[in-house]
Parts: structure tokens; C-alpha cells; sequence
């Protein structure tokens, strides 16, 4: 298998991390997690929202619980959103449904970080390739993440 793009970008940035090659088809966070030694919450999924007509926001969550539109809007200050679908996620990112990550992107969009992402030491995100992701240090991806706001998103209320 060539270098998935994220790795490429990643190395690029000079963020250590390990590219993890799944045998067969994956068709569960959990069995992603359990195959890459992980715990669900580990898994970072990489959300495409559209805001309006050719603008779009990334937001990155931790494992299967749910964003709180209702939080995201109040955060971007907006009435409205929609989550991207299928066809739209691979014209903005270049990447499917389930290998997103906000790396090596034709173009620039911004991104938010779901709190529940910093919970964890280790972390793995798409590699822009179905069947495999990167695994990384959850430091080493908010480094490369450089100036992206990391806000709490989630309906459940935060434990301190």
C-alpha cells in the first residue's frame, strides 16, 4: 500500500505517528478501535459541516457520542448548518466517508476540536485512505493542528 496522503502531510509537518493497516472491511467504530488496540473513544471521527454555499468547518470528536448542533451553532454564531453528504465530503476533502482527517486537503478549512478529544493520550484519525488510519499521540495532533479551537460540543454534560 503507497503512503496514505495524511501520513504524507503529517511527515511533511515533521508529527510522528504510525500508519495502522486494517486485513478486511472495517464496519464498526468499535471494531476499528478493537482491531487498532484501542478504546472507541480513541477513535477520532472528522466531521464535514456546511455552513453556507461553499463554506464548510471540520469538527473533530472523539469516539461514537453525538456533536450538539445546538452547541455548534451557538459556537460559530449561526441559525443554520447541515452536515455534508457523501459526494460533497470527497469534492471538498479529496478523501471517503470514514478515511477524513484535516490533513493534506486540496484546500484549507477550518477546524474545531471537540474537547472529549483531548480526554485521551493516543488517538487515530483517517489517513484519507479506506482501510487504514493514523495513530498519534493526541499532543503531537493538536501541535499539528496549530491554532484550532478546541470547545466543549457534546450534549452530555462535561465531568471535571
Amino acid at each position: 500500500m503507497p503512503t496514505p496522503p495524511v501520513s504524507l502531510a503529517l511527515t511533511a509537518l515533521n508529527i510522528p505517528h504510525r500508519v495502522f493497516v486494517h486485513l478486511g472491511v472495517v464496519d464498526s467504530l468499535e471494531q476499528a478501535a478493537s482491531e487498532r488496540g484501542q478504546q472507541p473513544e480513541q477513535v477520532v471521527r472528522t466531521l464535514l459541516f456546511r455552513l453556507e454555499e461553499g463554506r464548510y468547518l471540520l469538527v473533530l470528536a472523539a469516539g461514537p457520542a453525538q456533536i450538539s448542533w445546538a452547541a455548534l451553532r451557538a459556537h460559530l454564531g449561526v441559525s443554520r448548518l447541515t452536515t455534508a453528504d457523501r459526494e460533497e465530503v470527497v469534492k471538498v476533502t479529496g478523501y471517503p466517508i470514514g478515511a477524513v482527517a484535516p490533513f493534506g486537503l486540496p484546500t484549507p478549512i477550518p477546524v474545531l476540536v471537540d474537547a472529549s478529544v483531548t480526554a485521551q493520550t493516543e488517538v487515530s484519525i483517517g489517513s484519507g485512505v479506506r482501510g487504514s488510519a493514523v495513530i498519534l499521540a493526541t499532543g503531537d495532533l493538536l501541535a499539528a493542528l496549530g491554532d484550532a479551537p478546541v470547545v466543549w460540543l457534546r450534549d452530555e454534560k462535561r465531568v471535571e
